[in-house]
């Protein structure tokens, strides 16, 4: 069973490899075009997590104004 599920595996990869790979009408392939967009997307991830980060950054800031000298 474990050469089945190797194979099996072995044989995912390499169609997906293959599919990556492949030449579309306009001589391009899908890896190229994610390798040209990589550095949008990490753009726009560093500008999502910037923003996640200065949301929580304000709640916690108002949490701690709203409950300023109480105790739990």
């Amino acid at each position: 069973m474990s050469i089945f599920r190797f194979a099996l595996v072995g044989a995912a990869v390499g169609y997906g490899i293959y599919q990556l790979t492949k030449k579309r009408e306009d001589g391009t392939t899908l890896l190229d075009e994610l390798v040209d967009k990589t550095p949008e997307w990490f753009e726009k991830g560093k500008q999502y997590a910037t923003q996640t980060i200065n949301e929580v950054t304000d709640n916690v800031r108002n949490y701690a104004g709203d409950n300023a000298g109480t105790r739990t």
